[in-house]
């Protein structure tokens, strides 16, 4: 096997493979059946499309003049060199293209609040399935483009410190002389077709009104005809899944468990301090003033952890020399607690753990830390929702499934 190292592409940490005693070429998830993402929409830092395009380009001519079959993570293989030469070079113009002309329009005043609108691909690369927006789009990574160089501000100084839209909401619905003349307009403008005008006046009146029933249906059905026009699944789903929430709430079934044991296991310790940063409610640890050292035995690691400014750091291969306390335990052991099978309390009482200093600093540390709920509001007024205890299927009531988005139904419906 032959590896290219592709890093920073479509992650941090990629590579290519050729195989030349089979003429086969994975090209891992740099050439997919799609345009990819540059921006996820999931959330992650925005991804470069011109390294990427390079590499292909690479990949190409170190591989691609030769290989007869081309196979990827999530897509079918292609086979033959010439449709392999074709599907590369598509790929490489896909990505440096979108790089270029946004880059390109940014440079003549074009923003990340218009490039969406402004941006397009060209003819030829439009024309090949391949470089459709089946997972990617061209409007949110053409404005990840734009995030990924020049930031989130539009040079507006109205955008660069704005009220939060809750806030002014109130003021748009005032001055549009209230709800019933909004949700009017707004029902003209969906029978019209028009919805992204509907949704922006709506979005409006339901942040300033988030009890206003008719304006939340009727923003659902904006939501939801915009999703049916959207051939880029991302964005799809986003508009349903606001259509969903706004008439039923935000689903309860089960979420991703982030602190499976195999999770833990793959996370470094300094990636579980960093966390730990992360979680704690700065509000909460304000005054509060201490330094620990971390010291795993089995693993030969050690952390100098600082409480101070209520902020918590960490930094690897350091001890204090006079820390408020010492905590030794083996790398092992302290998944139990990484993962919430074992408190430090309870590994400290039966000798798992050693500490030396003031334990009661544990506690002080414990008592900033904040569960995440992956279920929060983004469209007001869908978290307060009575809890799901079954569903009404023809007229039986049955037992939901836990990863299904049901329906809030009471027997009594």
């Amino acid at each position: 096997m032959v590896f290219q190292n592709t890093p920073n592409t479509e992650a941090p940490r990629e590579m290519n493979t050729y195989i030349p005693d089979m003429k086969a070429l994975w090209m891992a998830e740099n050439v997919i059946a799609s345009l990819h993402n540059i921006y996820t929409l999931r959330g992650a830092p925005v991804r470069d499309p011109l390294r990427w395009s390079k590499y292909i380009s690479e990949a190409l001519y170190r591989f691609g003049l030769e290989a007869e079959v081309m196979f990827a993570s999530h897509h079918w293989p292609r086979w033959g060199n010439q449709r392999i030469q074709e599907v590369l070079r598509g790929q490489r113009d896909l990505y440096a293209h979108m790089n270029n002309q946004v880059l390109h329009l940014a440079n003549q005043g074009v923003t990340i609040n218009e490039i969406h609108n402004v941006y397009e691909l060209p003819t030829g690369l439009q024309e090949k399935w391949y470089c459709r927006g089946y997972h990617g789009s061209p409007q949110h990574n053409s404005r990840g483009v734009i995030q990924r160089y020049l930031g989130f501000w539009d040079c507006n100084p109205t955008t660069l410190i704005p009220l939060s839209p809750t806030d002014s909401a109130p003021l748009y619905v005032e001055m549009m002389c209230g709800a019933g003349k909004i949700v009017k307009r707004a029902g003209e403008l969906h029978d019209e077709g028009k919805y992204l005008l509907a949704s922006e006046i709506l979005n409006k009146l339901v942040l300033a009104e988030p009890d206003n029933e008719i304006a939340r249906d009727l923003l659902a059905d904006v939501f939801e005809q915009l999703g049916y026009q959207q051939e880029n699944p991302g964005l799809r789903n986003s508009f349903l899944a606001a259509a969903y929430e706004l008439r039923s709430g935000i689903p309860e079934g089960e979420t991703a468990n982030s602190s499976s044991p195999d999770v833990i296991r793959a996370m470094s310790t300094e990636l579980f301090l960093n966390f730990l940063g992360i979680r704690m409610d700065s509000r909460k640890a304000e005054g509060m003033r201490f330094t620990i050292n971390l010291i795993t035995p089995d693993n030969d690691e050690k952390f100098l952890i600082e409480l101070e400014n209520a902020t918590l750091t960490n930094i690897k291969g350091f001890l204090a020399d006079k820390p408020e306390l010492t905590l030794t335990t083996n790398r092992s052991d302290l998944e139990q607690t990484m993962m919430g099978a074992k408190t430090l309390e309870a590994q400290i009482a039966d000798g798992t753990a050693k500490v030396e200093g003031d334990p009661d600093i544990l506690k002080q540390l414990a008592s900033t830390m904040v569960e995440f709920d992956p279920r929060f509001e983004i469209m007001p007024g869908t978290k307060a929702k009575p809890e799901v205890t079954g569903y009404v299927e023809s007229g039986v009531l049955g037992e939901p499934d836990p990863y299904e988005a049901v329906p809030r139904q009471t027997i009594a419906e």
